[in-house]
């Protein structure tokens, strides 16, 4: 008891607290303090750069794409980081209300300088927008609606897709075998048949029905061209999404998927008939890119060469750096076609007239300084570029002409 007695005294006269030892808190953060924190860094990088990460080449903004894509895809996450959300990038977790995949969330914030601006950017519906809601004036525009009409399409099922799953696998093995290519889309190439991919998904853009020519306003305004599309997904989906809304996903988050240069290779020859022995091969059109570093040649988004050579393109390139032609650098070939029967060299004139507006305009100099203009260099979309082939066997490309501004070919 004396002992008890003395340990007592020692712990009641401690003036300092020197025997107040509290227990150590742990400095590990919990899963839930790890999911919040990886979200935030997703939050700030909005913050600083007003929009959403983006399958970029930069590895750490490639790193926040993927994070925030999985995210969305995650209930259990999307629940426990509603909190943080601050930025509206996450579906609501009940399963009938998860956004379109591959849909962005990203809002910018909306200035509010009015009453309007407050009533405009309700997004919880505080207000009400039933059609019996108290601020629903007959009288009064309401812009505003069009976000819950128009700005999103959802995808459903594609009942008859038995019919495109085919051909979307086979576009898939081409794309695997180097038969096609994806390339970057353009704002104004879209165009019915082709396929696209967005958001790593592939899908089939099969119909376009315009209800919206682009005109005029009497002030001034100009209203685009618009209609509905017919999109079909690789994963059995569909959508109806507006034709401006597939460009603008595609121009923020896309790729153009060209055609098999076989099957364009074949429209040569049905063209100009059945190939036998006793036809004669009279050369090559090829399409090239320039692997330069000069700030002034890659910089340029879409720079071809369009050019002839009566020998194999691989051999025909072998010293690109040491020629003008080629702007004194390395290049890659894209694409190639063997004529037989014509004048592949006509054809290449040809293809440089019509793309002519759009040649690159620039001077080279060889080793011993002489100066250079090369004139088969053109600014425009590698699909594009396959177009106008096609059109030119077909015979009907009097009919047309290349827009480079807009980058597409218009009909004259």
């Amino acid at each position: 008891m004396d002992k008890d007695r003395i340990l007592d005294d020692i712990f009641d006269n401690d003036p300092l607290g020197l025997l107040n030892v509290k227990p150590k808190n742990s400095t590990a953060k919990t899963a839930e303090e790890r999911l919040i924190s990886s979200f935030l860094e997703i939050n700030d990088f909005i913050r600083s750069n007003d929009r959403e990460p983006e399958a970029s080449t930069n590895v750490a903004e490639f790193m926040l794409y993927t994070r925030l894509k999985s995210l969305r895809e995650e209930n259990g996450k999307i629940e426990i980081l509603s909190t943080v959300d601050i930025y509206h990038l996450l579906p609501k977790a009940e399963a009938d209300k998860v956004n379109e995949p591959g849909e962005s969330h990203y809002k910018k914030p909306k200035e509010i300088n009015s009453i309007d601006d407050i009533f405009g950017d309700d997004h919880f519906d505080i207000l009400g927008k039933d059609e019996e809601g108290l601020f629903n004036f007959k009288h009064t525009p309401q812009d505003y609606d069009r976000a819950s009409a128009d700005f999103i399409a959802r995808r459903k099922p594609c009942k008859d897709f038995e019919k495109y799953k085919a051909l979307l696998k086979q576009v898939q093995d081409d794309l695997a075998n180097g038969k096609r290519k994806l390339i970057n889309f353009n704002q104004g190439n879209l165009k019915e048949g082709a396929f696209y991919v967005h958001n790593g998904l592939l899908f089939l853009l099969e119909k376009i029905n315009i209800s919206q020519k682009d005109h005029y306003k009497p002030d001034g305004t100009r209203v685009r061209e618009d209609g509905r599309t017919r999109c079909i997904f690789e994963n059995g989906t569909q959508s109806n999404m507006l034709k401006r809304s597939v460009e603008k996903i595609l121009y923020t988050n896309g790729l153009v998927v060209t055609d098999n240069l076989e099957k364009v290779n074949e429209g040569f020859l049905k063209s100009f008939g059945t190939i036998t022995t006793d036809d004669q091969e009279t050369g090559y059109i090829y399409v090239l890119k320039s692997k330069s570093f000069n700030p002034e040649i890659s910089s340029i988004k879409n720079l071809y060469k369009i050019g002839y050579s009566r020998t194999e393109v691989t051999d025909r390139i072998k010293n690109a750096e040491k020629e003008p032609t080629y702007l004194m650098a390395p290049v890659e070939y894209i694409a190639g076609w063997k004529c037989y029967n014509m004048n592949a060299q006509k054809f290449e004139q040809l293809m440089h007239n019509f793309f002519g507006k759009s040649c690159l305009e620039i001077d080279v100099f060889d080793e011993k300084g002489k100066r250079h203009t090369p004139r088969e260099w053109f600014i425009a979309p590698l699909d594009v570029i396959e177009q106008a082939i096609s059109l030119i066997i077909g015979g009907q490309i009097v009919n047309y002409r290349y827009d480079p501004e807009r980058h597409i070919i218009a009909k004259r």
